[in-house]
């Protein structure tokens, strides 16, 4: 199990905010896809895998992780990009430099392309190990319940209990882990999960899919209004879209460095704090404790530097 720092930032609203720095995980600046490749390249390893493909965009924290991952293993990395998405950034940089093959193709081709790609390394001898984009799967997901046993550690050895989660929600699958955790051990406490690009109902549905996954190849049961009623997916500070900021993203990463010493970016992390400060402002929350996970994403914040006054 990976144990993250939990720090205290102060007050927000009337509510005390503290943050789960899963950006401090020790792997190629960590976040919460670091958390999740553990559990992929631990499958890697015992399954003598001589080379990986995944898929994402030049942002994707997911697939710098995977590229760095490979390069430790001295192993091939193969990522599949959509050209809608490609344009550089420190992550795709980082990709290339830690030796990646980057295929860039339109969306709508993303599946045959992988699929050719895995079909071309195994005519070719190669033993491939696929990952989906994000690190979506039953493995993800296993790494936000985790990181949800985690925090009831914390909350039992400090004698606090946290009234509220927060994290970005992008492929869905750390939220979901955090949903299956708080499902399992019964616990009274809200898990919003706040969007970086989807849409509902798309969007929520994805993460409860990755809920009802999970919680049946682990034979845990639960009603559908249950389930339901534990995933809130808020889509209402996505701004343009992924990998775009505004004003009040720029603010809230220009503040958090300032005052705490602590990156944020507009892709992930910066964009779900500033919707979780508008979301306590607007349903009225006052005079609990708030979690926020910070879900990585450090090279990003560098490509913000130039567009931030």
């Amino acid at each position: 199990m990976v144990e993250t720092l939990i720090q205290n930032l102060g007050e927000i609203h009337n509510n005390i905010i503290y943050i789960k720095r899963d950006d401090l995980i020790p792997i190629s600046f960590g976040g919460n896809k670091a958390r999740k490749a553990i559990n992929f390249f631990r499958e890697i390893d015992e399954g003598n895998y001589d080379c990986v493909v995944t898929y994402g965009s030049s942002s994707s924290n997911h697939c710098r992780i995977v590229s760095s991952m490979a390069a430790m293993r001295k192993i091939s990395c193969y990522i599949i990009g959509p050209q809608e998405a490609s344009k550089p950034t420190f992550n795709s940089i980082l990709m290339g430099w830690l030796g990646a093959e980057i295929t860039i193709v339109p969306v709508e081709t993303v599946h045959d392309t992988i699929e050719k790609k895995l079909e071309h390394l195994r005519k070719q001898g190669r033993n491939p190990y696929f990952i989906a984009g994000g690190g979506h799967g039953n493995l993800g997901t296993q790494a936000y319940v985790d990181c949800y046993e985690e925090i009831r550690e914390f909350e039992k050895q400090n004698q606090i209990h946290f009234d509220y989660i927060f994290s970005a929600s992008g492929t869905g699958t750390t939220q979901a882990g955090l949903v299956c955790g708080q499902l399992i051990h019964g616990d009274n406490r809200r898990i919003v999960g706040i969007s970086i690009a989807r849409k509902n109902p798309r969007g929520r549905q994805v993460v409860l899919n990755s809920v009802k996954e999970y919680l049946s190849e682990k034979n845990y049961y639960f009603e559908d209004e249950k389930i339901e009623k534990n995933v809130v997916f808020v889509d209402k500070y996505t701004g343009s879209g992924y990998g775009t900021n505004n004003i009040e993203i720029e603010q809230t990463i220009k503040d958090m460095l300032f005052t705490h010493g602590i990156p944020l970016d507009s892709t992930y992390t910066g964009k779900a704090y500033t919707g979780m400060k508008a979301y306590l402002i607007e349903q009225g929350v006052r005079g609990k404790n708030i979690l926020f996970i910070h879900t990585g994403g450090t090279p990003l914040f560098f490509d913000e530097l130039e567009n931030i006054n």
